[in-house]
């Protein structure tokens, strides 16, 4: 079967150049909602997947209407191929998994995305390692110990909320609670 998806952002936004166009590529069922795109759980989508069979098409106007990000969209081509079922653009015609080659070119942008996303990590991770290297640990910096101190005195005294303590001292109900735990750690 050859499924059809179209999607706009807003309620005023017009689907009729889509539902248009997936009539003339041959689509028998045309999904469409209104929905952002930066949004992974669309329900018209989530139910054409779900409703996807081995051999099955879905036809999109253009990537936009699928996917906002690189990532989402590689992610969303992949577990469209773990059904047996195929994607194609009419707009980007090299995202065609219908075609041996569509299949290559899409594998081959789906590798150069996965090196990109390598690459950041591993920028990342050394120069967090720089940085650690340079005696800067990185994260939140630690609470003034004067200031835990008094939260939990204030917590032993049994005469103050929470409430009243996170508020006195300015630390988060987290690491009030932080704190208080490790003490009950040590003394076992």
């Amino acid at each position: 079967m050859v499924f059809g998806y179209a999607r706009c952002s807003t309620a005023d936004q017009n689907l009729d150049w889509q539902i248009d166009e997936l009539k003339r590529q041959g689509c028998e069922r045309i999904f469409m909602e209104k929905f952002t795109g930066t949004t992974r759980e669309r329900p018209e989508l989530v139910r054409m997947i779900d409703m996807l069979r081995p051999g099955d098409t879905i036809v999109i106007c253009e990537l936009t209407r699928l996917s906002r990000s690189v990532k989402d969209l590689f992610d969303l081509v992949e577990q469209i191929e773990k059904i047996g079922a195929n994607i194609r653009s009419v707009k980007e015609p090299w995202l065609d998994t219908t075609t041996p080659q569509g299949r290559l070119l899409f594998t081959i942008f789906s590798g150069v995305s996965q090196f990109e996303r390598d690459l950041t990590h591993e920028r990342t991770m050394e120069g967090l390692a720089s940085a650690r290297a340079r005696g800067r640990l990185g994260g939140r910096p630690k609470k003034d110990g004067k200031i835990i101190d008094q939260a939990l005195t204030l917590y032993d005294s049994r005469a103050y909320s929470v409430a009243e303590i996170l508020k006195t001292t300015g630390i988060s109900r987290r690491t009030l609670y932080k704190y208080i735990n490790m003490r009950k750690e040590k003394k076992e």
